[in-house]
């Protein structure tokens, strides 16, 4: 098994971690940022369930510009063999 070498930026994990703590996220929001602080300053990668998460968001419009952002930071750390 390959060792993940990206990491979510800093830039990505304090996003993340603002959306943990605001009452005003959404349950999505709150899986992604969760995955994308689980990235941050490590080498796990994401899970196959939380990449087609990640991706549905980004093919829908119902989603806003952050959680977007976050989805996209999720993708980023994928294994790009599945």
């Amino acid at each position: 098994m390959m060792t993940n070498k990206k990491q979510s930026s800093s830039q990505m994990a304090s996003l993340a971690s603002s959306v943990l703590t605001s009452n005003g996220s959404s349950q999505i929001q709150k899986a992604l940022a969760g995955s994308v602080l689980s990235q941050s300053s490590t080498s796990h990668q994401t899970g196959a369930e939380m990449e087609s998460v990640a991706s549905a968001v980004l093919q829908s419009d119902k989603y806003n510009d952050v959680t977007k952002s976050l989805a996209a930071s999720v993708l980023s750390q994928s294994n790009k063999k599945r």
